[in-house]
C-alpha cells in the first residue's frame, strides 16, 4: 500500500481532526506525504502506521504541523529528500506541541547519497513528547545509501530541536549523522530531556555527530550533546 494522504502541486492547505490508521507492520503506509506543496497547516490530527506519519518531501515549503499524536510508525520526517534528479529543496517547516508513541524514529530529517544539490533549511521541532521512541533526534544523511560512496548533497542548516522530552530505547537517542561532503551546519540543541527505558540506564545514553558546523546548545541537554563534530 502506498501513502494514505499525499498533496501534491498545493497552496493554503489545512487538515484538522482528521484520524489515520494502519498496522504498525504495514510497508510504505505513510500517514500524510506533501511534494511541491506550500502553506499547509496540519492541526489536531491522529496518525499510526507503518511508515512515517508525516513525510514532507520535495519542493515543500511554510510547513506546520500542531497537536499531533503519531504512532504507530516512524515518526515526523523531513524526507526523504534527494532520491531522484529533479527534486527541489524543502524550508520553514515547524512540528510544534506532538505526542510521539511507539515508533521507530521521533524527529527525522533524512537524505539520500548521490542527490542533487538541495537545502534543507528552517526547521523546527519543538515542544515534542516521546513515549517509547527509538530514535527520538536523528539526522540521517546516509538513508538506504551506505553501499554508494558519493555523499549526499542536501544542506541542512537552521535546524532546531527544542523542548523534546520523554523516554527512549536507543543508546544513542541524539544522532546527527550529516554529510561529509556538505556539513550540517546551525544545529541547535535545546531544553532535551530524554531518559532511557530498562533494561537502559541513564549512564548507557549518549549523542553522537558526524560532519556539523555550528552547533549550538540551551538550557539542558539530556543525554549529554555532542563535545566534537568535526567535518571530515
Amino acid at each position: 500500500m502506498g501513502f494514505h494522504s499525499k498533496m501534491i502541486d498545493s497552496n493554503n492547505v489545512k487538515i484538522t481532526n482528521l484520524k489515520i490508521t494502519a498496522p504498525g507492520d504495514s510497508p510504505n503506509t505513510d500517514g500524510i506525504h506533501l511534494s511541491n506543496a506550500t502553506n499547509v497547516n496540519i492541526i489536531d490530527t491522529v496518525i499510526g502506521t507503518g511508515d512515517d506519519c508525516i513525510s514532507i518531501g520535495t519542493g515543500s515549503t511554510n510547513i506546520y504541523v500542531s497537536g499531533l499524536k503519531c504512532g504507530p510508525g516512524h515518526g515526523l520526517a523531513v524526507g526523504s529528500l534527494g532520491k531522484r534528479p529533479d527534486e527541489l529543496s524543502v524550508g520553514n517547516i515547524t512540528f510544534i506541541n506532538c505526542l510521539v508513541t511507539g515508533t521507530t524514529n521521533g524527529c527525522r530529517i533524512k537524505s539520500y547519497h548521490a542527490s542533487p544539490v538541495l537545502t534543507a533549511t528552517a526547521i523546527t521541532y519543538q515542544d515534542i513528547t516521546m513515549d517509547n521512541v527509538a530514535n527520538p533526534i536523528l539526522i540521517d544523511q546516509h538513508y538506504f545509501s551506505k553501499t554508494n560512496p558519493e555523499q549526499s548533497n542536501v544542506k541542512i542548516s537552521d535546524v532546531h530541536f527544542r523542548n523534546i522530552k520523554g523516554t527512549t530505547s536507543s543508546k544513542i537517542p541524539i544522532l546527527l549523522n550529516c554529510s561529509t561532503k556538505v556539513p550540517c551546519d546551525n544545529i541547535e540543541l535545546a531544553d532535551i530531556d530524554l531518559k532511557p527505558l530498562a533494561p537502559l540506564t541513564a549512564a548507557s545514553l549518549s549523542s553522537a555527530c558526524v560532519s556539523a558546523t555550528n552547533l549550538k546548545f540551551g538550557g539542558t541537554v539530556n543525554p549529554p550533546a555532542p563535545t566534537s563534530c568535526t567535518p571530515n
